[in-house]
């Protein structure tokens, strides 16, 4: 694997957001039997580091559709445990060490952002890395020398609520934290592979037309009211990986969007896609905005 040589973040730089459609199971430790499956989203992730200009992260702040509570909660340990939630996978994806510190500091830093914008938080010491944090930052950083924490979403998947905790966040890009919300643009494990084409390339038409506005309120607004899409709920019977693009939204709500990752068959038939807020710090990878889908 490739590994881009990092520089230190200046602290002045403003980072862009990225949702992130993170794959299935501990696909990225499972090369020999997923084959060439993956190689596509994971040439987009091993891309993020170079969007970056190759600089690093003081931290990655994940909001991960594997993590829900009943109020906002971050993980503030200096050293997360993993969590194996998946079932049914080779014994050795159960024994998985993502060995990435976490960052108590930014922990506090986002309940300080949060409580000031009205928003409850809580500090969670004990929790883990889910699958939806170390399967991409392991593509992503291999070495785990970024600091990891993941943030949690908020049952009842309020499209408002996320956008606001969004919000809340926005300082951390100037602060070289880096926010990815890591679900699925698909995410129906009862519909997959060709039975799932028409309905997930419906959606994904909808979706990369939403994001894609250029008016903010519009594309606000569309992402409210998402349920009413073409083939909203079979695309997210619930919405659990879907939320987390409204916290990657919100954090840089007034920027433009990039898909930076998307295929038409991915799962034997799967439409999915990942995008970018704001611009990457080097020569960006991006569709253009009449790029089909």
């Amino acid at each position: 694997m490739n590994v881009i040589a990092l520089k230190e973040l200046s602290v002045t730089t403003l980072l862009p957001t990225y949702f992130i459609s993170h794959g299935g199971g501990p696909w990225t430790y499972m090369k020999r039997d997923v084959g060439d499956m993956y190689n596509a989203l994971e040439a987009s992730l091993l891309d993020i580091p170079r969007q970056l200009g190759g600089t690093k992260p003081k931290a990655v702040l994940v909001v991960s559709g594997h993590w829900e509570e009943d109020e906002f909660t971050v993980m503030s340990s200096a050293r997360p445990p993993m969590i194996y939630d998946y079932h049914g996978f080779p014994a050795h994806t159960y024994e998985i060490r993502y060995d990435a510190p976490g960052s108590p500091a930014v922990a506090a830093r986002v309940r300080e952002l949060l409580q000031h914008a009205g928003l409850p938080i809580r500090l969670d010491a004990q929790r883990g890395y889910d699958h939806g944090t170390f399967v991409p930052l392991y593509a992503m950083y291999p070495n785990a020398d970024v600091p990891v924490l993941q943030l949690s979403i908020k049952r009842g998947y309020d499209p408002e609520a996320h956008l606001a905790l969004g919000r809340a966040l926005a300082p951390l890009r100037k602060e070289g934290v880096l926010i990815i919300g890591s679900g699925l643009s698909y995410h129906n494990l009862r519909q997959m592979g060709p039975a799932a084409h028409g309905a997930s390339k419906a959606f994904d038409e909808w979706l990369y037309a939403s994001v894609s506005e250029a008016d903010p309120a519009t594309r606000r607004q569309r992402l409210i009211f998402w349920d009413r899409a073409p083939a909203a709920r079979v695309a997210h019977p619930q919405e659990d990986h879907l939320i987390p693009l409204m916290a990657a939204l919100g954090a840089a709500e007034n920027e433009k969007a990039c898909r930076v990752y998307h295929e038409d068959a991915f799962f034997g038939g799967v439409v999915v896609s990942s995008y970018r807020f704001g611009d990457a710090l080097s020569r960006p990878l991006c569709e253009s905005a009449t790029a089909s889908a």
